[in-house]
C-alpha cells in the first residue's frame, strides 16, 4: 500500500518574501516562524521526514502545515481566533457605564474615576478601564476652546490669511503685538545647576523686581523682528513704536499691520497718526482669535528660550536679556510658514460645531449688552450704505487709505434677515439664540 501523495508547494515571489520575513524577524512569534520555515523547506522539494529532521519537529507537524498552506496559503499559517472564556459583562452593562459616564457626575466630585464608577456599577476597576479605553472616554481630562464672538470673523480671517498666503507686491506685512507685564523674577535661593543624572533645580518661590513690555513687529516674509521695550503700556508708547516701524521700513513700501483689538491700538491719537500716514494699512484680528497673529508664536519662542527659566535681579537686566535675544535672533531669522487656508480653518470650525451640536450644554439666555452710542450697525450689502464702518466713521480718510474696503463690511444680522451664511456664521455667541444663529449660518441642523 503506497503512501498518501504530498501536496506540492509552489511559492510566488510575494509569498516567499513574507515567509522569509516571518522566519527571520526577531519579534515574530516562534510558532509562526517555525511554520514559515516548514513551508519554505517543503517548497524546496523535501519530503516530510527530511523537513522534520532538519527543523526537529514531528512528521505529523510538517504534514499538517504543508496541507494547510496548500489550502489557505499564507493566511492559513496564522492562528485562528479563539472563543476564550464566556463574557461576564453584557452589552447592557457596557451601555450603562458609557451612559453614566457621559450623562452624570458623582456627588462628591466633578468627574468620574475608574474606581468610583466601579463602585457605582458593581464591577471591577479594570473592567471600567477597558470600557473607557474602548470608547475613548477620559473623564479626568479637560481641554479648552474659544469661539470668536466677532461678527466679522469670516471676513477678517479671509483678509489676514490672504496677506499670509498671497502678500501684496511692493509692501511689507508686519504682525504687531505687545508682550506686556514681562516679570523680572529672581529665585529666593541660588539655582542648582545641571549635573549628571540630576536636572537643574530651583525654588518654587521668587522675588519680583518689576515688569516691562515688549512691542514687536514680525516680518512674515523674512522672519525679522522689530522690537522695542517700554516700562508702560499706553497709546503713547505704541505711537513711539509705530514711528520706529516707519523709520525701519523703506519709504517706497506700503506697510500692512496685523494686530489685535486692544484699546491702545484704537485711540484717537493712533487713529489720527494712521490717517497722516496713508501707506499704513491696518488689519485687525477677530476678537478672541490671537492665534491668527504670527507674532504670538514668536512670543512663545521668546518665553521658552529666554524668559521662563531666566533669572533677572532687575528690570534693566531683563531688558538687556531680551535685547540680546533680539540681536541673536535677527542674525539668522526664520519665517513661519502658514499652512492652512481660510476654507480649511472654517471647515474645521464647522466640524467642531457639528460635534458639539447635541451636547446639550447651552448658556442661559441673558440680556444683550447695550450697543455703544457710536457703533450703529452698518447697512447690509443689499441696502445703500448709510455710514462707514468701524473706525472710518471717526475719521473719513481711513475709509480709503487705511481700511481699503470697496464697500462697508456688514455687521452681524438677526436670524430673520436674508443674508449669506458666512455673514452671520460667527455672531455674538453670548446666548442660546446666537448659538442657533451660528448653526443656521453654517447650514447645519440646529440642535433641539
Amino acid at each position: 500500500m503506497g503512501a498518501r501523495p504530498k501536496a506540492q508547494i509552489v511559492l510566488i515571489d510575494s509569498e516567499r518574501e513574507q515567509l522569509l520575513a516571518w522566519s527571520r524577524r526577531r519579534k515574530t512569534a516562534q510558532a509562526l516562524a517555525m511554520r514559515s520555515q516548514v513551508v519554505l523547506a517543503c517548497a524546496e522539494g523535501m519530503d516530510n521526514k527530511a523537513v522534520a529532521a532538519r527543523l526537529r519537529v514531528t512528521p505529523q507537524t510538517v504534514s499538517k502545515w504543508r496541507n494547510r498552506f496548500a489550502e489557505q496559503r499564507v493566511d492559513g499559517l496564522l492562528d485562528a481566533p479563539r472563543s476564550g472564556a464566556p463574557r461576564t459583562i453584557k452589552d447592557a452593562q457596557v451601555d450603562a457605564v458609557v451612559a453614566r459616564t457621559l450623562e452624570s457626575v458623582p456627588k462628591n466630585a466633578t468627574h468620574w474615576s475608574t474606581r468610583g464608577m466601579a463602585r457605582e456599577m458593581g464591577m471591577s476597576q479594570t473592567a471600567v478601564s477597558r470600557i473607557w479605553r474602548a470608547f475613548g472616554l477620559q473623564p479626568h481630562r479637560q481641554e479648552t476652546f474659544k469661539l470668536s464672538t466677532d461678527p466679522q470673523f469670516v471676513e477678517k480671517v479671509r483678509d489676514i490669511l490672504g496677506l499670509y498666503l498671497d502678500p501684496p507686491t511692493k509692501s511689507m506685512v508686519l504682525c504687531v503685538d505687545e508682550k506686556s507685564q514681562i516679570q523680572a523674577l529672581d529665585r529666593t535661593q541660588p539655582i542648582l545647576p545641571l549635573a549628571l543624572g540630576i536636572p537643574e533645580r530651583r525654588t518654587h518661590d521668587y522675588m519680583r523686581h518689576g515688569t516691562t513690555t515688549l512691542f514687536a513687529a514680525l516680518d512674515i516674509a523674512t522672519g525679522e523682528v522689530i522690537g522695542e521695550l517700554h516700562r508702560r503700556h499706553r497709546s503713547s508708547e505704541f505711537l513711539r513704536f509705530l514711528r520706529t516701524i516707519d523709520a525701519n521700513v523703506p519709504a517706497e513700501l506700503d506697510v500692512h499691520l496685523v494686530m489685535d483689538n486692544y484699546g491702545t491700538h484704537k485711540t484717537p491719537k493712533v487713529t489720527a497718526w494712521f490717517a497722516r500716514h496713508p501707506r499704513f494699512h491696518v488689519h485687525f484680528t477677530p476678537t478672541s482669535a490671537s492665534w491668527i497673529n504670527q507674532v504670538e508664536r514668536w512670543f512663545a519662542t521668546l518665553t521658552e528660550k529666554q524668559i521662563r527659566r531666566g533669572t533677572h535681579r532687575s528690570t534693566r537686566q531683563l531688558e538687556q536679556a531680551v535685547r540680546s535675544y533680539l540681536v541673536s535672533y535677527n542674525a539668522d531669522p526664520k519665517p513661519f510658514v502658514w499652512a492652512k487656508s481660510a476654507d480649511e480653518i472654517l471647515a474645521s470650525i464647522e466640524r467642531f460645531c457639528l460635534r458639539i451640536s447635541n451636547s446639550g450644554h447651552w448658556p442661559a439666555p441673558r440680556r444683550r449688552r447695550p450697543r455703544h452710542p457710536g457703533s450703529a450697525p452698518c447697512a447690509l450689502p443689499s441696502e445703500p450704505p448709510t455710514q462707514p464702518c468701524t473706525l472710518a466713521r471717526h475719521h473719513p480718510k481711513l475709509d480709503t487709505h487705511r481700511l481699503r474696503d470697496p464697500q462697508p463690511r456688514p455687521r452681524c444680522t438677526r436670524p430673520d434677515t436674508t443674508t449669506s451664511p458666512e455673514q452671520y456664521a460667527f455672531c455674538s455667541l453670548n446666548s442660546r439664540d446666537n448659538y442657533l444663529d451660528v448653526y443656521r449660518g453654517l447650514g447645519l441642523t440646529t440642535p433641539q
